[in-house]
Formats: structure tokens, C-alpha cells, sequence
């Protein structure tokens, strides 16, 4: 599950929120993707108790080591410290220092064909979990805007995906409706987004508007 702050009106506060309900209904391990890959939002949302963070537009393995760096403490990193965040338990889980690194979970979106040439550094970087492909992004930074079926944009996403699975390194990306879905997976995509809420929602009303017209 993606909890979305790139594209969608969440500010920080609502992503506690959204982390929380996550938690309270036993729902999956939610993914937090930032407004911007930084590491100011970086820290607030570790604080807050995000534990999988996917990080939009990275185009090499210098910027992947820094995504690396900014949710590490020092010596291995430059996140600020707090002792009283809710990521601890406020100061009650004591261990909290020790312990946090085992359960991070960090993805680095490519989205662009300079992105999809570094695979194979970006995917070195230790402390890099998975790859996700940026399909719409991909297609507009190809002059395809919008046109992500484009025979082009399609093969660049095979690219991707055959230089991630030579890595070794899980890959995902995002692909609407079960069709899309379906062809992705069955091209060794290992975890595809497959639809969002508005999309749904929109989709479902619109039905109901033609039953009913």
C-alpha cells in the first residue's frame, strides 16, 4: 500500500494519520513516497514512524547513496536525532537505535533513460531494497507524454526490468487495471501498483452514472 505525498494533497500531519489507521486495522506495511527526494522530509517522515519510503526521481547511484544516507544516523548517515518521536514510542522503545535499520524497506524510482542506463550502479548501493519503474514519467522524459503503451516507452521498461533482475534487485512500477497488471507481472515485474483510490473511485461513479443515465 502507498501512502502518496508526490501526487496527492497529503501534507505530514495527514501522513500520521494515515500511518496509524494503517496500523490500528492490521493493514500491509505501508509505503511513504515524499513530495521530493530530500532529506528534511526525509527525517520528519522517519520520525513519524515510516518505515518504507520510496523516493521519486533518481537518476544515479550518487543520488541513491545520498537517499541511503539521509535515513541512517550518523556515522553511516546525516539524519537528525530526536529521542521522543512516535518511530520510538516516544523514548519507550529503548532499543529503537539499534534495531531501526533492520526494518527500514528503500525503493528509488527511475523515470527517466539516463535513470534506466544506472540501473546497474543504482542497484549496487548498499542499502537500496527495490527499483521502481516511473512509467508516466519515463514517457513524458522521451517526448512520449502521456503514452506510455508507445512501443518505445515499452521497451525501455523491459530495459529496466531485464537490468534489475541482472542485478538482482526486486523491481516494481505502476500499471492500472488488471490488464496492465497482469502483463507486468507476467514480464518478471515483482510488485505493480495496481490501482489508486481516486482512480477507483472515479472509475466505479462513472459506472454508476451510465447504469443510471
Amino acid at each position: 500500500m502507498l501512502l502518496d505525498m508526490e501526487h496527492a494533497p497529503n501534507d505530514l500531519s495527514m501522513m500520521a494519520d494515515q500511518l496509524r489507521a494503517s496500523k490500528a486495522v492490521g493493514g500491509p506495511e505501508p509505503v511513504v513516497r515524499p513530495p521530493v527526494s530530500e532529506p528534511v522530509m526525509t527525517k520528519r517522515l522517519l520520525d513519524v514512524g515510516a518505515r518504507s519510503l520510496m523516493f521519486p526521481m533518481i537518476q544515479s547511484a550518487e543520488m541513491a547513496a545520498d537517499v541511503v544516507r539521509w535515513t541512517r544516523y550518523p556515522p553511516h548517515g546525516i539524519r537528525g536525532h530526536s529521542g521522543t518521536i512516535r518511530a520510538n514510542r516516544y523514548g519507550r522503545s529503548t532499543d529503537y537505535l539499534m534495531s531501526y535499520e533492520a526494518d527500514l524497506c528503500i525503493i528509488v524510482q527511475v523515470e527517466t533513460p539516463e535513470a534506466i542506463a544506472a540501473i546497474p550502479e543504482i542497484a549496487a548501493v548498499e542499502g537500496i531494497d527495490a527499483i521502481f519503474i516511473g512509467p508516466g514519467d519515463l514517457a513524458s522524459s522521451m517526448g512520449k507524454v502521456g503514452n506510455v503503451g508507445d512501443a518505445e516507452v515499452q521497451e525501455a521498461i523491459r530495459r529496466a526490468t531485464a537490468a534489475c533482475q541482472t542485478a538482482g534487485i526486486a523491481v516494481g512500477i505502476l500499471g492500472y487495471g488488471a490488464e496492465a497488471a497482469r502483463s507486468y507481472f507476467d514480464a518478471g515485474i515483482n510488485f505493480v501498483a495496481i490501482a489508486g483510490d481516486a482512480w477507483l473511485l472515479a472509475r466505479a461513479m462513472d459506472d454508476m452514472i451510465k447504469q443510471v443515465g
